[in-house]
């Protein structure tokens, strides 16, 4: 281990050597089968990390329940004051957490601090939202009568994260579930597992310094029979799902067996709209930074580009020329666009993605490859690419996870773009590029994109804790981070009170004792 690395965890407080994958706080504890973690940076070992056994599942889970006992009698605007002194906790560590980010999972060092970022973002959100957790009051039809509605907390909630936002998107969960009045059980992704340890030690330390129960925030770790665990129990009211839809379709399905609520967060198929009218120089910028950021990792990364006929040349040789200025290599150099792939199994992925564009008709505008060379000495360096091949193609309606993307010719009305757009079975984020007032309110009406995200004039990828974030059809409907998706964290509730002499029955029926 570098000089430079041992700083970093000593500053995040972490044992390389002997982290425990079983945790409640500040106890660690594990029994279970020992997995490492390789930086796919430099192909480094950082440390080796023990899974969770069933039985200290068991024990977690008890002492999640004792403490969901005790935080939901606590007001929802302390619990807001827990999720401020997380954020500034958070501060404190930003360089530190981000570089961690990087290191682990292979974006960006930016991007890394970005995540953190939104981790503090977030923590702002439901600190306001503390105090707006809203009910509503409505007019009985009976007399005497007031009727109103609340919110109530489901007491744990389950949270599946994967590795290519391994912080981000457990905080969108917590921060909102914890103000809610929810305790929470999180199931990292194995291949990033010391980002969430991470987390946990910081919660951690917040939660002692107010004397609250550590079972607030509790961490397991382990492959997906870990996650069936948490699927499978019927403790635990809902579970939040990020990751892969053939993922989201087995968890879905165990806890529909149950009668749970799922929130997920499945895979996208991505597409980004070329108008006549619109401006290419800005295009191009959301356009690449889409398709190579975090090298082609994110759920929202941009997969498909569909281009009207009349500048398709224009902009496919644009993007050659952007392609060539590309800079690839250690995530942790602020010169570089883009990184590696999380490990080799997914540079098997994206090579097996490769061969079938060539043997369903693709022609590479820009061919990939794995890079080689002592920079690249992980085997987890690749080539973005770009390819001319047919919508309808079996690659292009599947989700690669990796720098390939693919430029499609449309002709006509942008109505035929939109059909393009929308006929994958995905639907996460679609962006339409256009100077046309029509165009664009076309593509956003009911007419228009089918997806949870819908951006004109900027890319696929990002999005503001502000709005509610997530998709449709197999990206799984689930909505995460802002508006009012705080209510999938709590039970709702029908009140009614009577506060007359009588009691008026239905249909004026009679019953008197």
């Amino acid at each position: 281990m570098t000089h430079e690395i041992k700083d970093l965890w000593k500053t995040l407080d972490l044992d390389a050597q002997a982290a425990k994958g079983c945790s409640t706080g500040t106890t660690w504890s594990g029994k279970g089968s020992p997995f490492d973690s390789f930086s796919p940076v430099n192909g480094q070992h950082l440390g080796t990390v023990s899974a969770t056994t069933r039985e200290e599942y068991k024990a977690t889970l008890e002492t999640a329940k004792e403490a969901a006992k005790v935080f939901q009698q606590i007001p929802a605007p302390k619990r807001g004051e827990l999720v401020r002194q997380f954020g500034e906790a958070l501060r404190e560590k930003k360089e530190a957490l981000g570089q961690l980010v990087s290191l682990e999972m292979g974006k960006s060092l930016q991007e890394g601090l970005g995540e953190v970022q939104e981790m503090i973002d977030i923590c702002d959100f439901a600190v306001g939202l503390s105090r707006q957790l809203h009910g509503f009051t409505m007019h009985s039809e009976r007399s005497a009568h007031r009727m109103y509605e609340q919110y109530h907390p489901l007491g744990i909630v389950g949270i599946i994260s994967a590795f290519n936002f391994p912080v981000a998107v457990w905080s969108w969960n917590t921060a909102l579930a914890w103000v809610c009045g929810n305790v929470c059980v999180w199931k990292p992704s194995e291949k990033t597992p010391f980002c969430a340890i991470a987390c946990q030690k910081i919660i951690a330390d917040v939660l002692a310094k107010n004397d609250l129960p550590e079972g607030i925030s509790c961490l397991i770790s382990g492959d997906a029979e870990v996650g069936k665990w948490l699927a499978e129990d019927p403790a635990i009211p809902l579970i939040s799902a990020t990751g892969s839809t053939r993922m989201g379709k087995n968890v879905a399905q165990i806890v529909a067996g149950r009668l749970g609520k799922s929130l997920l967060e499945l895979g996208g198929n991505n597409a980004v709209i070329v108008a006549p009218s619109a401006n290419l120089e800005t295009s191009l910028i959301g356009i690449v930074f889409g398709a190579i950021g975090t090298a082609g990792q994110r759920c929202t990364s941009t997969r498909r580009l569909i281009v009207h006929e009349s500048i398709y040349e224009q902009v496919k040789q644009a993007l050659v020329k952007a392609y060539a200025q590309l800079k690839i290599g250690s995530p942790l150099k602020e010169e570089n666009h883009m990184g590696p792939l999380i490990d080799k199994q997914a540079v098997e992925h994206y090579q097996n993605a490769l061969n079938a564009v060539e043997k369903q008709g693709g022609k590479w505008v820009v061919p990939g490859g794995v890079l080689q060379g002592d920079a690249y000495d992980s085997g987890c360096y690749v080539k973005p690419a770009i390819a001319e091949i047919a919508a309808d193609a079996t690659i292009v309606q599947e989700e690669t996870f990796a720098p390939l993307l693919y430029l499609i010719k449309y002709k006509g009305d942008i109505e035929n773009a939109i059909a393009l757009q929308n006929d994958v079975r995905q639907g996460l984020s679609s962006a339409l590029m256009t100077q046309n007032l029509r165009e664009s309110e076309l593509f956003l009406s009911h007419q228009g994109s089918d997806c949870g995200i819908a951006n004109v004039n900027i890319g696929t990828s990002g999005a503001e804790i502000g709005g509610a974030f997530g998709g449709e059809k197999e990206t799984g409907g689930g909505r995460e981070s802002g508006s009012d998706a705080w209510k999938i964290y709590m039970r709702r509730q029908t009140n009614t009170i009577n506060f007359s002499d009588t009691v008026p029955l239905a249909q004026g029926i009679q019953f008197e004792l």
